[in-house]
Protein backbone atom coordinates (compact mmCIF):
# COMPACT_ATOMS: atom_id res chain seq x y z
CA UNK A 1 0.00 0.00 0.00
CA UNK A 2 1.29 3.13 -0.82
CA UNK A 3 2.52 5.10 2.62
CA UNK A 4 0.15 8.58 2.93
CA UNK A 5 2.38 10.83 5.26
CA UNK A 6 0.48 13.32 5.61
CA UNK A 7 -2.83 14.20 5.21
CA UNK A 8 -3.74 18.37 5.89
CA UNK A 9 -6.22 20.51 5.97
CA UNK A 10 -5.85 24.24 5.22
CA UNK A 11 -8.49 26.19 6.41
CA UNK A 12 -10.29 22.56 6.88
CA UNK A 13 -10.88 20.69 9.19
CA UNK A 14 -10.63 17.28 8.24
CA UNK A 15 -12.48 14.83 9.96
CA UNK A 16 -12.24 10.94 9.89
CA UNK A 17 -15.31 9.86 7.22
CA UNK A 18 -13.10 11.97 4.72
CA UNK A 19 -9.42 11.02 5.82
CA UNK A 20 -10.23 7.38 5.26
CA UNK A 21 -12.04 8.07 1.79
CA UNK A 22 -8.72 9.57 1.18
CA UNK A 23 -6.50 6.83 2.33
CA UNK A 24 -8.86 4.70 0.19
CA UNK A 25 -8.54 6.24 -2.75
CA UNK A 26 -5.02 7.08 -2.67
CA UNK A 27 -4.45 3.72 -1.88
CA UNK A 28 -5.99 2.17 -4.87
CA UNK A 29 -3.59 3.92 -7.01
CA UNK A 30 -0.75 1.01 -6.02
CA UNK A 31 -1.91 -1.62 -9.11
CA UNK A 32 -0.83 0.98 -11.47
CA UNK A 33 2.51 1.29 -9.90
CA UNK A 34 5.61 -1.43 -11.39
CA UNK A 35 6.28 -3.69 -8.32
CA UNK A 36 9.59 -2.34 -7.80
CA UNK A 37 8.08 1.44 -6.77
CA UNK A 38 5.81 -0.45 -4.24
CA UNK A 39 6.99 -0.25 -1.62
CA UNK A 40 9.00 2.85 -1.77
CA UNK A 41 6.11 5.12 -3.10
CA UNK A 42 4.76 8.47 -0.59
CA UNK A 43 2.16 10.36 -0.96
CA UNK A 44 1.37 13.75 0.98
CA UNK A 45 -2.29 15.06 0.56
CA UNK A 46 -3.42 18.60 0.89
CA UNK A 47 -7.12 19.40 1.65
CA UNK A 48 -7.73 23.21 1.09
CA UNK A 49 -10.96 25.40 1.46
CA UNK A 50 -11.33 28.23 -0.61
CA UNK A 51 -13.61 30.95 -0.43
CA UNK A 52 -15.51 32.23 -3.11
CA UNK A 53 -17.91 35.08 -3.64
CA UNK A 54 -20.37 32.16 -5.23
CA UNK A 55 -19.64 29.50 -2.08
CA UNK A 56 -17.32 27.54 -0.93
CA UNK A 57 -14.54 25.45 -2.95
CA UNK A 58 -12.00 22.69 -2.58
CA UNK A 59 -8.23 22.30 -3.54
CA UNK A 60 -7.01 18.99 -3.46
CA UNK A 61 -3.37 18.58 -4.45
CA UNK A 62 -1.87 15.15 -4.32
CA UNK A 63 1.78 14.70 -4.17
CA UNK A 64 2.88 11.25 -4.96
CA UNK A 65 7.04 10.29 -4.54
CA UNK A 66 8.07 7.32 -6.59
CA UNK A 67 11.75 6.36 -7.27
CA UNK A 68 13.20 8.45 -9.50
CA UNK A 69 10.01 11.30 -10.24
CA UNK A 70 7.39 13.44 -8.34
CA UNK A 71 4.13 13.00 -9.55
CA UNK A 72 1.55 16.00 -8.39
CA UNK A 73 -1.81 16.78 -9.53
CA UNK A 74 -4.41 18.91 -8.13
CA UNK A 75 -8.15 20.28 -8.87
CA UNK A 76 -10.45 22.60 -7.43
CA UNK A 77 -14.28 21.86 -7.07
CA UNK A 78 -17.17 22.48 -5.17
CA UNK A 79 -17.35 18.77 -3.06
CA UNK A 80 -14.45 17.25 -1.98
CA UNK A 81 -15.08 14.13 -2.30
CA UNK A 82 -15.55 15.02 -5.90
CA UNK A 83 -12.65 16.47 -6.15
CA UNK A 84 -10.17 13.68 -4.90
CA UNK A 85 -11.92 11.24 -6.93
CA UNK A 86 -10.79 13.63 -9.69
CA UNK A 87 -7.27 14.17 -8.75
CA UNK A 88 -6.90 10.51 -8.20
CA UNK A 89 -8.10 9.96 -11.93
CA UNK A 90 -5.30 12.37 -12.99
CA UNK A 91 -2.46 10.62 -11.14
CA UNK A 92 -4.03 7.21 -12.69
CA UNK A 93 -3.25 8.58 -16.35
CA UNK A 94 0.38 9.51 -14.97
CA UNK A 95 1.38 6.41 -13.33
CA UNK A 96 0.54 4.56 -16.24
CA UNK A 97 2.94 6.46 -18.30
CA UNK A 98 5.89 6.21 -15.52
CA UNK A 99 5.01 2.62 -15.82
CA UNK A 100 5.26 2.39 -19.34
CA UNK A 101 8.65 4.49 -19.53
CA UNK A 102 10.21 2.82 -16.71
CA UNK A 103 9.29 -0.66 -17.60
CA UNK A 104 11.39 -1.34 -21.00
CA UNK A 105 9.03 -4.44 -22.52
CA UNK A 106 6.19 -2.19 -21.90
CA UNK A 107 5.14 1.07 -24.12
CA UNK A 108 6.68 1.35 -27.91
CA UNK A 109 8.43 -2.13 -27.94
CA UNK A 110 5.62 -3.88 -29.48
CA UNK A 111 5.37 -1.99 -32.39
CA UNK A 112 8.79 -2.52 -33.42
CA UNK A 113 8.40 -6.02 -33.09
CA UNK A 114 5.43 -6.45 -35.18
CA UNK A 115 7.63 -4.67 -37.95
CA UNK A 116 10.34 -7.12 -37.92
CA UNK A 117 7.60 -10.08 -38.03
CA UNK A 118 6.63 -8.50 -41.50
CA UNK A 119 9.80 -7.79 -42.72
CA UNK A 120 10.54 -11.41 -41.87
CA UNK A 121 7.73 -12.38 -44.02
CA UNK A 122 8.42 -10.49 -47.11
CA UNK A 123 12.29 -11.47 -47.27
CA UNK A 124 11.34 -15.20 -47.12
Amino acid sequence: MIHITDITGIKYDVDEATRKYVTRKVGRLERYLPRHARKSATAEVKLKQINKSHGNKYEVEIILVVPDKTLTASDTSSNILATVDIVEAKLAGQLRRYKTETIPHLGRGRILSKFKRSYARESQ
